[in-house]
């Protein structure tokens, strides 16, 4: 899961489904997603990867659109995912805004994702992991496996389940690769993310840790940059 300066460029989506690949060093056997436009470029790129397969699912049978509100699981994390990380996030810029310190113009979105965009993402990782961690139970109700999604996923065999982690093929991979725009570690535009620098360099200010100790820095680097222009 990626925080960054956009959640709706094609190639940017795709771009977090390659790396997953690359890293996972396979595709998976089927993926699900929404029918929203930013998903295109995912469903062309998995189909493509899994062209070859002569699993029932190769091909584009490996892909399929649906509803996120049918999926009552992912559903049930989108809740867990709400209280544990994203609250807080929506609660700080809301009383950055209300005390007239964001009024969401390209200066204040970009100095919100300079300072804060690494405490984010660390905050997303921290969940994840957890969540990965976490056990699940058995149910009475289904003959669905019960354990740890993390070693569920690592070692299914001992669940007596199929991996569906699909090889695939490096040059495919790599022209998948050409056609995404991969994250990198400006997560804001780039001259405001220069001038950002500078400033701090300049003051010698520390780059805090605490969200809002960074919010402090977001207020004193917004002032300084509007009172210079």
């Amino acid at each position: 899961m990626e925080a960054w300066n956009t959640n709706n460029d094609p190639k940017v989506i795709a771009g977090y489904y390659i790396r997953s690949v690359q890293n996972k060093d396979g595709c998976p056997e089927r993926l699900r997603a929404d029918a929203g436009t930013e998903n295109g470029y995912v469903r062309q790129m998995q189909s493509f990867l899994r062209e070859d397969h002569v699993d029932r699912f190769a091909g584009v049978r490996s892909f399929m659109y649906g509803r996120s509100t049918a999926n009552q699981k992912i559903e049930s994390f989108w809740c867990i995912f709400r209280k544990e990380v994203t609250a807080f996030w929506m609660d700080l810029f809301k009383q950055l805004q209300d005390d007239n310190y964001f009024i969401g113009d390209f200066l204040d979105k970009n100095l919100i994702q300079f300072c804060l965009m690494d405490l984010i993402q660390a905050d997303i990782d921290s969940t994840i992991t957890v969540w990965n961690c976490h056990r699940i139970r058995p149910s009475k109700m289904t003959a669905l496996p019960c354990g740890r999604p993390a070693l569920m996923y690592s070692i299914p065999e001992l669940y007596g389940v199929e991996d569906g982690l699909k090889a695939v093929e490096q040059d495919k991979l790599e022209i998948c690769e050409s056609e995404c725009r991969m994250k990198d570690d400006i997560p804001c535009d780039k001259d405001v993310f220069d001038l950002c620098n500078l400033l701090v360099n300049e003051n010698e200010w520390n780059i805090p840790v605490d969200p809002y100790e960074m919010c402090d820095l977001y207020i004193q680097l917004r002032n300084q940059i509007k009172n210079s222009i």
